[in-house]
């Protein structure tokens, strides 16, 4: 319980006091204001904004990833582009060099034989006449 004093220019009235179960049922600052409320929302907001902006966060990365994806998939395919034409002209290479070879050998083994026969015809035309 509180004591109130009131002057004035009467006789003196005196002190009333009021009782603790009003003092109890009297708003304090803090509830007057509803601090708590104000909190507990601030608190929900704030939550769901981060909720909301790490969902932003995310799909705002999905274009990141998949550039990134699509990079490297072009990657992987021109390498292989490049490596499939690269065997394809090896093989080519590895056809028109064996090829060249081959003529290479056919006309040797006919300049050959045509100098073996040559150096034949000239042996067996020495040896003819002391015969």
């Amino acid at each position: 319980t509180i004591a109130t004093i009131t002057t004035s220019g009467d006789a003196p009235i005196p002190p009333t006091t009021i009782p603790s179960i009003i003092l109890e049922n009297f708003p304090t600052f803090k509830s007057a204001f509803r601090f708590d409320e104000r909190l507990r929302s601030l608190e929900t907001t704030f939550f769901e904004y981060r909720q909301t902006n790490s969902f932003v966060y995310v799909v705002s990365a999905i274009p990141g990833i998949v550039h990134q994806y699509m990079t490297q998939q072009m990657t992987e395919a021109v390498r292989e582009a490049v490596q499939i034409q690269t065997d394809r002209l090896q093989d080519s290479l590895q056809r028109e060099n064996d090829e060249f070879l081959c003529n290479i050998d056919e006309n040797m083994k006919k300049i050959i034989k045509g100098k073996v026969k040559s150096q034949v015809k000239e042996q067996v035309s020495r040896i003819l006449p002391q015969i």
